[in-house]
């Protein structure tokens, strides 16, 4: 090989997704049982990543949303979580929240020790050898399009009273018909 030959470019590195994109669509392991994403369509939801099950930020995050799922559920929006951690880890963690806060999770956590989903929604990069920007909430209308996205650094927090917000916002703007929770 020439010496002063360029290397080869490499691949281009996953965009994050885009508001007005549609949401990829998946299938995985989660506390609630096997999910897919299609599951979903027809109502709204908000699809969130965490960096690690047992963190006190991943675990204040949990406790606040987990109280106010009646609020999502009542706009007929679902919830859906995300992390690296094995689905073992989840289910421990769901278990660890209600011993020591009387609060039960009511909404499946997915597994992605793979990071697969991560890297399909951009949350991290291709190479990235661990979750640490996973911190991350989808806003899916109910035809599967994301309609808002926030990002947050790894040590802090999400506002729910935001995120209900939000999906409050969203649902007046785009006046999409949302199948109502059962």
């Amino acid at each position: 090989m020439d010496s002063n030959a360029l290397p080869a470019p490499a691949a281009p590195a996953a965009r994050p997704l885009r508001i007005g994109e549609k949401a990829p669509v998946f299938r995985a392991r989660s506390t609630q049982g096997d999910v897919s994403l299609d599951q979903y369509r027809g109502r709204w939801l908000m699809f969130f990543s965490h960096p690690a099950d047992f963190t006190p930020v991943c675990t204040s995050e949990f406790v606040a949303l987990s109280r106010a799922a009646p609020g999502f559920e009542a706009m007929g929006c679902a919830l859906l979580g995300l992390s690296v951690d094995s689905l073992y880890a989840h289910v421990a963690w769901v278990r660890a929240i209600q011993e020591s806060f009387g609060v039960d999770v009511p909404f499946p956590i997915v597994e992605d020790a793979s990071m697969v989903i991560g890297r399909a929604y951009g949350m991290i990069d291709d190479a990235a050898l661990d979750s640490s920007s996973m911190r991350a909430s989808y806003f899916i209308d109910p035809d599967g399009i994301i309609r808002a996205i926030t990002w947050y650094p790894l040590t802090v927090g999400r506002s729910v009273e935001e995120m209900l917000r939000v999906v409050a916002a969203l649902q007046r703007a785009f006046q999409i018909d949302a199948v109502p929770a059962p």
